[in-house]
């Protein structure tokens, strides 16, 4: 199994934001198992999106079909502002043990 973090430091004021964002689209793919954080010791307006998934193959594959369902697109239509509200981002890929 692995996680995959997806990481934004947002402009301040924006970390709830963003956070409920994503909440909304994770809630509207609850078979995804994705998880929404906020950090609330380390740095400054992070949020963090975490998923696991079986393998690299199935986190690809996963990627490929993002936003193809009607669900989706229905949120995803809230992101078009989303690259206004964060400064950087980076992913993180972890094995589990």
């Amino acid at each position: 199994m692995i996680t995959v973090h997806d990481i934004f430091i947002c402009k301040p004021g924006n970390a709830s934001k963003l956070a409920k964002l994503f909440k909304e689209w994770a809630d509207a793919m609850p078979s995804k198992n994705t998880r929404i954080m906020t950090d609330m010791t380390g740095q400054f307006h992070r949020v963090i999106v975490a998923a696991s998934f079986e393998n690299l193959a199935a986190y690809e594959e996963e990627m490929k079909t993002m936003g193809q369902t009607p669900e989706e697109q229905k949120v995803m239509e809230k992101f078009k502002d989303m690259n206004e509200m964060y400064v950087s981002g980076s992913r993180e890929i972890f094995k589990v043990w």
